[in-house]
């Protein structure tokens, strides 16, 4: 919608406010809200709140400006209006841009503007006119959780009724007799209720989104006990389908808030069961064409997607540390709960890192599949980072070799895998990696050195040494008797 349509849909719905968000570095929605009239009280679209923008304090964000450079603007995107569905007062929701209130340029940090940068960059390479991406963001929705962590102790607790722990209780955790049916672990993809309890909260979750204009292909319960679950959003543009993976979030977390539980995107809250990723689907097309597809290649793929695909291979380990940016990641990165850890390509294997999917012979499917991700990742630095590793490997004309077919590559023989590279084993790790490889994400202007250097001096002092530094619980299983 314009802003002129946008005032008039205002005023024909009553609405009271408009909420404004924008992502920070990392991924997270922020937002102010401002009354109604602040938003119509304009002498021309020129003078209007959507061009002038409204200021914040940019210090206060995470991986944003410094004290003494604070003042920031927010400018709302008319294109991104939605009716917010869990604010009580009538209210539309919009997404934001970030710019310099002196200059009027788009900030180098916000996050919308690297996905921007990342589409254009393809445009101006020659090598294509759309990016599409489709993510598969995977959560728990739990009945309870509780953490603390202090000097002297830490601990956490999730609970799930529909947890296998559970199946001993004498009563559920809402006080009924307790009636057994529970995935046990690992054996959670795809049953039918009773063991599946959460259907309906899925299907309110997929209403909603639909309202919110994302496109839902499927739903389903994920591999995990306890209430993992997956809902999957037809593909979009790059920038689109960031916008869309945050208000996704948004959507699955208030939902699950409603209905009394709570959904975390965390990668790994459970012990020896399955964790959640975020498999994110791209390919590159020119006029309307697939460039990624070739029928007589291997999987249907062009020489164009291999190279794409050696390009993710090539840059692998430094890509985890922006699209598995949290300690916890490296959790789920493991070997046998099918975490693609072996930075390799084949069709259908699931556990490859790159992997191209034979659903179809259409043309119009041919893409690859990176499985590395998890969803803690900010979408706009991550699907971004993810095309600038595989445009790299385009510009290059690499070749990833052959593909490995075996049936599982995690029963590999120690001898196999000795020249197989593999992602970092730690944040820590991924970290290194990028500070070593990094200069295809500055091709374009697309990232910045500012991002490389503050992305890197956030995570190191504020996750990696504080994680590093705290006793762990399991340390005193193991050693308090020592």
């Amino acid at each position: 919608m314009t802003p002129e349509e946008i005032k008039g849909y205002c005023e024909a719905n009553n609405i009271r406010f408009v909420d404004v968000k924008f992502a920070d570095l990392f991924g997270q929605w922020q937002h102010i809200t401002r009354p109604i009239h602040e938003l119509n009280n304009w002498t021309s679209v020129a003078n209007s709140s959507w061009s002038n923008g409204w200021g914040f304090d940019g210090s206060s964000i995470r991986g944003f400006q410094k004290i003494e450079e604070s003042d920031m603007l927010l400018v709302p995107d008319p294109s991104t209006v939605i009716i917010d569905p869990f604010i009580q007062s009538p209210t539309v929701s919009v997404i934001a841009n970030v710019e310099d209130p002196i200059t009027r340029q788009r900030y180098s940090r916000d996050p919308r503007f690297v996905a921007e940068k990342a589409e254009q960059y393809v445009k101006d390479s020659g090598f294509g006119d759309t990016v599409y991406i489709g993510p598969e963001l995977e959560f728990f929705i739990f009945d309870e959780v509780r953490f603390g962590t202090d000097q002297h102790s830490s601990f956490y607790s999730v609970d799930s009724d529909e947890g296998i722990w559970n199946s001993g209780a004498e009563s559920t955790l809402t006080g009924g007799l307790n009636q057994g049916y529970r995935p046990r672990y690992k054996e959670g993809y795809f049953p039918v209720s009773p063991h599946d309890t959460q259907t309906d909260i899925r299907n309110e979750m997929v209403e909603l989104m639909e309202e919110a204009g994302i496109q839902v292909e499927l739903h389903h319960h994920e591999v995990a006990t306890a209430g993992q679950a997956e809902i999957d959003m037809r593909f979009d543009t790059l920038t689109k389908m960031a916008d869309k993976a945050l208000l996704y979030k948004y959507i699955v977390k208030n939902v699950a808030k409603r209905h009394g539980k709570v959904a975390t995107f965390m990668p790994k809250p459970l012990f020896q069961d399955n964790g959640s990723g975020m498999h994110t689907h791209l390919s590159i097309w020119r006029g309307g064409t697939n460039l990624f597809s070739d029928p007589a290649g291997y999987g249907g793929v062009s020489q164009m997607c291999k190279s794409y695909i050696a390009g993710l291979i090539r840059h692998g380990k430094a890509l985890m540390a922006i699209c598995a940016p949290t300690t916890n990641s490296y959790k789920r990165l493991v070997p046998g709960y099918e975490a693609p850890v072996n930075l390799v390509y084949s069709a259908r294997n699931r556990s490859a890192a790159c992997r191209i999917p034979l659903v179809s012979p259409d043309p119009r499917q041919k893409r690859v599949e990176f499985r590395p991700p998890d969803p803690t990742a900010n979408p706009y630095l991550a699907f971004s980072a993810i095309l600038m590793a595989g445009m790299d490997g385009i510009r290059n004309g690499w070749d990833p070799g052959p593909p490995l077919d075996k049936t599982n590559l995690f029963d590999l023989s120690p001898e196999e895998l000795t020249n197989i590279p593999t992602v970092e084993k730690s944040l820590e790790g991924s970290l290194q990696a990028l500070e070593k490889d990094h200069e295809w994400l500055l091709e374009g202007g697309v990232f910045t050195p500012d991002i490389i250097e503050t992305w890197l001096a956030y995570k190191y002092e504020n996750e990696v040494d504080p994680v590093r530094m705290r006793p762990h619980p399991y340390e005193f299983h193991l050693y308090f008797d020592a």
